[in-house]
């Protein structure tokens, strides 16, 4: 039936195709788990792999194993690479520095972040802010005014999510101030379990406050298309790597990026079926996803 998933095992990888992209009887096994794939690859040229960071590469500060050497191996590849996150509990600087303590090699101007985008909304609207972040993403919003605050900027922010502060934003937005989200994800992933993410304390403000937040970091089509914009390449020459189906893989391919889940991080089983369409491909984790890439689609 159309819209059906079906799992094969390949090269000690698990992965999941959409169910009418399967092949006919009697093709092997390496052409059905490539078989929408090479579909693909026929009339795209493949030029930039974005990738997200927290759950896809790292949980905290462990890697995924082998993630390291297949970040490597992809480099060696003809493709542009960025990375893409809407972490908001640390600055930029403080984001490459734990990669680089795991050993991943990133530059400071392949990441591209949610509250770099936050940040360029404000210069844009030349609004005062209420931060509601975390001290260590502070030094992103450097030189921002934050006097007098005319707007309401959340993200993970689990020291300010108490009452008297979100009450704060709460009669800000009352008096007709704007509400941002950096993002909405409802949880991530800490070495301790699922943690609740700033998507439950967004939509609280925005059911008090009977408004609706701007939202500037992923799923959003901007996100990925600013992502995308100093690498020269258009949605259908790229590919996006993630945990969170939502805003990693439906977001992508909304913006016109294929999207491929892996099963690391946030991801819980079945969250393939919770997007339409299903993703482009599901593989256990961000090693199988290039290994996918470097002989399919390159």
């Amino acid at each position: 039936m159309k819209g059906q998933h079906l799992r094969v095992k390949h090269e000690h990888a698990s992965y999941i195709i959409n169910e009418e992209e399967k092949p006919e009887v009697g093709a092997s096994t390496p052409n059905i788990t490539s078989t929408k794939v090479k579909r693909m690859a026929s009339r795209r040229t493949l030029k930039a792999v974005l990738i997200d960071l927290s759950g896809t590469l790292h949980i905290e500060d462990t890697a995924v194993p082998g993630a390291q050497d297949a970040l490597s191996r992809l480099r060696q590849a003809s493709v542009a690479i960025k990375f893409v996150t809407n972490t908001t509990k640390e600055s930029k600087k403080n984001l490459l520095e734990r990669l680089q303590r795991l050993k991943f090699d990133v530059q400071e101007k392949e990441i591209f972040t949610s509250l770099s985008a936050a940040r360029s909304l404000l210069e844009k609207t030349k609004h005062r802010p209420l931060l509601l972040v975390e001290e260590s993403a502070l030094e992103d919003f450097k030189g921002i005014d934050t006097s007098e605050p005319n707007a309401v900027v959340i993200g993970l922010a689990p020291d300010h999510f108490n009452y008297q502060t979100m009450n704060k934003a709460f009669r800000l937005i009352l008096d007709g101030a704007p509400l941002f989200a950096i993002h909405k994800a409802r949880y991530y992933k800490r070495k301790d379990g699922l943690a609740l993410g700033p998507g439950p304390f967004v939509t609280g403000l925005e059911y008090a406050t009977d408004c609706k937040a701007t939202v500037v970091g992923k799923p959003e089509k901007t996100f990925f298309t600013q992502a995308l914009a100093d690498l020269g390449c258009s949605p259908d020459e790229a590919v996006m790597i993630g945990d969170d189906a939502r805003d990693d893989v439906g977001g992508a391919q909304s913006a016109g990026i294929l999207g491929i889940l892996v099963q690391t991080g946030k991801y819980r089983q079945g969250d393939e079926d919770k997007i339409t369409p299903p993703p482009h491909l599901t593989c256990n984790t961000f090693p199988d996803a290039v290994e996918h890439i470097l002989k399919n689609l390159l």
